[in-house]
């Protein structure tokens, strides 16, 4: 970890040293790694990048362990898609989709997963855990799996089928709660103390893991020719992968990346039966006011969201928007995108997308603005939520005469 330089506590200002810490002892803020940017600029370079392997190893400088050996299932590089046909759908001009459903566990979580976990690994942890609404659950026993760890992850009992399979079949402890995902994190917090030598991704080593969430800017930018987009759209359940987007395109400012100084417009999506920080958005107010989570976007049901007044804050300072979307928006998100562009979303990325199209509507997402929309899980963890509302198009017997029937096609198909 060349360059490193300490835990800053993100209130006060206190450092602590690069240790298993995430709470200030002096003011109980979260505590953010703090590096050394001109170390940085003086090694990193966008040829060193392009070097580099096709995961999110290739921005190792800017995280916060030693990449040489790190715990790696391939994270990252995921395609940015130009989406010309959703853009023309919703009135848009230049959109882009980061499709981070293609990462090896299906969603974006195996970026601060193996983050956290080579991080774990160098402070000498052996078992990994965390508390999960399914994806995080996924990402580390498939980590731990990899890195021969023990893994013990807990879950609320009301857990979509998929992710209870993706999770149990790497064979480490799977802990299903009687309870919200809130509940859950409740536990994992008393269990940390109870249990010092496990790494909980999301608790006691969280300051390293939510670091992973940065390459969502980096390979944005890189893709996109080195440069910032005007807007983005993040789904939001604690707040922290909003957060640390937009620490992202700072950071590549700071060590000479870009070419000019980003000012990227942040917005943030939730589902309206799990919505604190969009409430709070919407209220003018400062206060995120928990709620109780009741939505088919359960990876979005946090009702506590830890970073949640940071999300806020960013969202506030770059001049975006939050807002809140029905399971019925949630639906058609999920069609409409699958429809237009090939990629079958999973409910979070369900809520991008109708955020995105809500924000359109309301002339809060610009047509003059290139836009990035982040859709961060694929769609056959949440199959349950559009399985009612689709199927075949038609039942026919084995004849041309009902094929015929039942079909109308175009002239440009019947050639």
């Amino acid at each position: 970890m060349p360059f490193v330089e300490a835990l800053r506590c993100r209130e006060c200002g206190h450092t602590y040293p690069v240790e298993a810490l995430h709470v200030c002892d002096f003011c109980f803020g979260p505590l953010e790694v703090s590096y050394d940017y001109d170390a940085v600029s003086a090694s990193i370079s966008r040829q060193r990048i392009a070097a580099g392997p096709h995961t999110i190893w290739r921005y190792a400088d800017l995280l916060p362990v030693d990449g040489t050996a790190p715990v790696d299932l391939g994270a990252g590089f995921t395609p940015l898609v130009r989406a010309d046909r959703l853009a023309a759908e919703l009135g848009l001009g230049e959109l882009w989709i980061k499709n981070d459903t293609v990462n090896p566990t299906g969603s974006f979580k195996d970026r601060v997963v193996s983050v956290a976990l080579t991080k774990a690994r160098e402070l000498g942890f052996k078992v990994a855990a965390c508390a999960s609404t399914g994806n995080l659950a996924n990402s580390v026993a498939a980590h731990a799996a990899r890195a021969g760890m023990q893994s013990v992850v807990f879950i609320p009992q009301d857990l979509e089928v998929a992710k209870i399979v993706t999770t149990a079949v790497y064979g480490g402890h799977l802990i299903a709660v009687r309870g919200n995902y809130d509940d859950v994190n409740r536990l994992c917090a008393e269990l940390t103390s109870e249990h010092p030598s496990w790494a909980f991704v999301n608790v006691n080593v969280r300051t390293y893991y939510a670091e992973g969430s940065k390459t969502l800017a980096f390979e944005v930018a890189e893709q996109l020719g080195w440069r910032a987009p005007d807007h983005v759209v993040v789904p939001v359940a604690s707040g922290s992968q909003l957060t640390k987007i937009h620490k992202g395109f700072g950071e590549l400012a700071k060590v000479g990346l870009l070419d000019e100084e980003p000012h990227v417009r942040v917005s943030g999506a939730q589902a309206a039966g799990c919505s604190p920080v969009a409430t709070a958005f919407a209220e003018g107010t400062e206060a995120i006011r928990p709620q109780k989570p009741s939505t088919i976007a359960k990876s979005l049901a946090i009702g506590n969201p830890a970073d949640g007044w940071y999300a806020l804050d960013v969202v506030r300072r770059t001049g975006g928007a939050l807002a809140a979307v029905t399971d019925d928006e949630i639906i058609d998100a999920i069609r409409l995108l699958a429809r237009t562009e090939g990629i079958f979303a999973e409910t979070a990325g369900g809520v991008t997308i109708a955020t995105l199209a809500k924000l359109a509507a309301e002339g809060v997402v610009r047509r003059d603005e290139l836009v990035v929309a982040y859709v961060t899980g694929h769609g056959l963890k949440t199959v349950e939520a559009v399985g009612p509302h689709v199927g075949p198009t038609a039942t026919i017997d084995p004849t041309l005469e009902a094929f015929a029937d039942a079909v109308q096609l175009g002239d440009d198909a019947r050639a």
